[in-house]
């Protein structure tokens, strides 16, 4: 039997266990063309609560009654596709079920041969760190020798963005909250600095640790975080839009920045994009991080919660409790 969770209504504010329905049927069996993976990993990501809103979005929305959006990996068990074997080790958007039908189209194979586990194709090679890649490397048009500022930099963008940064020649401030969080930072993951949004003054510390401002602001929060940036930007300094966090269980619309003159003062520019943009340069960037992996010079950072899938919504309300360091992921309990 194959456990799902579909979407039983669109939430209101930050999504609770009753928005989804916990369904189960038969396995499905594929055709020809087809196979089925049994899921191992499952990717807890910030963009689930904006997929569960009708509206226009860079995807479609998810469906009521439909299985939710999520990024997986997973075992082939049953195949009848001749490039995806029974045994092969794959990723892919199977969404929030114990097993997938799939026709292989999206499905990368996962490389054994690489020294790290799958599930770092579902943080650093896979979603996560193309999207520090080329939000930082591409939007950001980072430099050597430039200030980067990253929001959110204990999560899985922004600690991956931090350490690109740090391997290509830049000073890093992170900001993230809590003391724990900031010592990790700071002392595993190599960044220069680190500030704690919930104990300290963001603008003051700002003025301490970027003293001649941010070249490329990367921000993963948006809110008051993001305004307090936009005070600290150097002459013609990129603000690189990759999410909103603080803002997505919003119940009265996402709240915009109110300093963006400073933009004008610095004559910056700020920027919002998505990854699958540069879909046709994943294998450019692949390379590259599995090269720095590789190397011992970037680290996976990883907050992996093993339980049966139905651990799957408090499991989300984690991240935006932000609970987790790293990229968090569920692991479920039993599977092959």
């Amino acid at each position: 039997m194959n456990r799902q969770f579909r979407l039983a209504h669109r939430p209101v504010g930050a999504a609770k266990e009753t928005d989804w329905d916990l369904v189960t049927e038969l396995v499905p069996s594929p055709g020809d063309g087809e196979f089925v993976v049994q899921i191992q990993q499952l990717s807890l990501d910030p963009a689930m609560r904006g997929w569960m809103n009708a509206g226009r979005s860079y995807v479609p929305p998810v469906e009521v009654g439909a299985v939710m959006r999520a990024y997986a990996t997973g075992t082939v068990v049953v195949s009848r596709h001749p490039d995806f074997p029974v045994g092969e080790l794959v990723t892919g958007e199977f969404g929030v079920q114990e097993y997938a039908l799939s026709d292989g189209r999206g499905v990368r194979r996962i490389d054994r041969q690489l020294p790290v586990s799958a599930s770092a194709y579902l943080g650093v090679l896979g979603l996560t760190g193309l999207t520090a890649y080329f939000g930082l490397l591409d939007v950001g048009q980072f430099q050597p020798g430039q200030t980067v500022v990253v929001t959110g930099a204990a999560g899985a963008v922004g600690s991956t963005v931090g350490q690109l940064a740090k391997l290509q020649g830049g000073r890093v401030v992170g900001i993230a909250g809590g003391a724990e969080k900031c010592h990790y930072l700071v002392h595993e993951l190599g960044f220069d600095a680190a500030i704690d949004y919930k104990s300290e003054n963001i603008r003051q510390a700002l003025r301490t640790h970027a003293p001649y401002g941010a070249d490329v602001f990367f921000d993963n929060v948006g809110g008051d975080i993001l305004n307090d940036g936009l005070l600290r930007l150097a002459q013609r300094a990129r603000v690189v839009l990759c999410g909103a966090v603080s803002q997505y269980n919003s119940t009265t619309g996402a709240q915009g920045p109110d300093n963006y003159l400073a933009l004008l003062i610095a004559r910056a520019r700020m920027e919002g994009f998505v990854v699958t943009d540069y879909e046709d340069r994943y294998d450019e960037a692949i390379e590259a991080l599995a090269r720095w992996i590789t190397d011992g010079a970037l680290i996976a950072a990883e907050d992996i919660i093993r339980d049966s899938i139905l651990a799957f919504p408090k499991t989300l309300a984690r991240l935006f409790a932000g609970e987790n360091t790293g990229k968090l992921i569920l692991e479920l309990e039993g599977a092959a």
